[in-house]
């Protein structure tokens, strides 16, 4: 059995509305946000090293190391392939896509992450904006307005839509 499947059957499988289930998540969102803290301090380091290692230098668990690499691998310039690991020994890069990370924050709601002080060193408020906005947008589904029955038929007959497509038998 793999870490990612290990963490997902774990962390997934807690009730959150349990007290257990509140503390480890919002255990796991504390942890989550000091990586992140560290992370965004500077963009440019490449993070290498195994997943024992890189949980010992963020001073967590193996488990919720993995948690945090399966979060933010969407976000990475090359995927670590998660859930081909076996063990804490595999090698992990932790290269990010600013950007992509940003927008994918957004995406999660995760506003405790996208509003990181550490952001501002990043991309200024105007870009920050720009992205948010570009996330916020690409969900939005645009209902058509309803065809009345005395508008024009869609179908280009020139008929009144009550007497050509919207006709019932």
């Amino acid at each position: 059995m793999g870490l990612l499947k290990d963490w997902r059957d774990y962390a997934y499988g807690l009730d959150d509305r349990t007290p257990e289930g509140k503390q480890f998540w919002l255990n796991y969102f504390g942890v989550e946000k000091g990586i992140y803290e560290k992370l965004l301090a500077d963009v440019t380091v490449v993070e290498k090293g195994t997943i024992k290692e890189l949980a010992d230098k963020y001073g967590t668990t193996v488990q919720l190391m993995t948690g945090f690499l399966d979060g933010i691998d969407d976000s990475l310039k090359e995927s670590n392939k998660l859930d081909e690991v076996e063990d804490e020994n595999a090698e992990m890069t932790i290269d990010i896509d600013p950007e992509k990370l940003y927008m994918n924050m957004v995406q999660c709601e995760a506003e405790w992450l996208y509003t990181l002080p550490q952001w501002d060193q990043i991309f200024d408020k105007d870009k920050q904006k720009e992205l948010y906005l570009t996330e916020k947008k690409s969900r939005t589904i645009k209902k058509e307005g309803k065809i009345g029955r005395n508008d024009p038929c869609p179908c280009g007959s020139g008929k009144k839509y009550k007497k050509c497509c919207g006709k019932t038998a």
